[in-house]
């Protein structure tokens, strides 16, 4: 569409499937550069990538005509079925079902990335859990308890 401009940034956080610790660090680059390819496929960018081995933190760049939850269907059900594929022995590993999803304007979006790359100093004092209901709160978003872990 001519003369539409977009400047579109999300902090998306997800957890794996009942918070399993299966993130290795082994493992982890390559399942942050395959998520990177899903986004570009996407009509996005990856601009930044972390989190520990029960969570990821992705900072994208979104095309306008990609719906948020179309965007993490695609990056949680493609990395899925690479890590089936690619690891065999990592066959239990899966993404819960739910996620964060949360606006970055421009001027924030070097905090992000610091934020996103001291995830394991981050998590030396803070809970996953107390972690995400602080943003879920920072951002205004109600929630539910009963739902969240979900």
């Amino acid at each position: 569409m001519p003369n539409s401009y977009t400047c579109l940034h999300y902090h998306l956080i997800f957890s794996t499937k009942n918070r399993s610790q299966q993130i290795t660090p082994a493992r982890r680059d390559r399942l942050y550069s395959y998520m990177g390819g899903i986004i570009k496929d996407e009509k996005g960018r990856l601009l930044c990538a972390g989190g520990m081995p029960d969570h990821v933190h992705l900072l994208v760049t979104m095309h306008p005509s990609r719906a948020v939850s179309d965007m993490l269907r695609a990056i949680k059900s493609g990395s899925s079925k690479w890590v089936h594929e690619a690891f065999p022995d990592w066959a239990d590993f899966g993404w819960q079902d739910g996620y964060g999803a949360f606006t970055v304007s421009s001027s924030n979006l070097e905090q992000v990335k610091r934020y996103i790359a001291r995830q394991e100093e981050h998590h030396r004092r803070v809970a996953f859990q107390e972690e995400f209901v602080t943003l879920l709160k920072r951002h205004g978003i109600s929630y539910d308890e009963r739902y969240l872990w979900t």
